[in-house]
């Protein structure tokens, strides 16, 4: 019944910016924290950036200053905002949100299928 539904993603140059969408759609009671991982080739999985339902962020050390998680509680979508992209930053991103149905009792992980984002001259 829940869903995570990512755009944004695509190929840019270095130094270039791109800005992630994650939308999540179906029967929500609400939608507690919300992130950002990414897999990069050859890579295990890695949490790139959260956000509270309040507001808090946190960034993982590589992406500090250069990326922004924001959310919009209203549209129940998360954004991650990347500027001053490098070639190390090329991976799968994927959304991923602490979820409470309409009608149960407790939270659930819920992830996007995730976007490709590729930083390449």
């Amino acid at each position: 019944q829940v869903q995570l539904v990512e755009s944004g993603g695509g190929l840019v140059q270095p130094g270039g910016s791109l800005r992630l969408s994650c939308a999540a759609s179906g029967s929500i009671f609400g939608i507690y924290a919300m992130g950002w991982y990414r897999q990069a080739p050859g890579k295990t999985r890695e949490l790139v950036a959260t956000i509270t339902s309040g507001g808090s962020t946190n960034y993982t050390t590589s992406v500090k200053g250069r990326f922004t998680i924001s959310r919009d509680n209203a549209k129940n979508t998360v954004y991650l905002q990347m500027n001053s992209l490098k070639p190390e930053d090329t991976a799968v991103y994927y959304c991923h949100a602490d979820i409470r149905p309409l009608l149960f009792f407790r939270t659930y992980d819920y992830w996007g299928q995730g976007t490709q984002v590729t930083v390449s001259s």
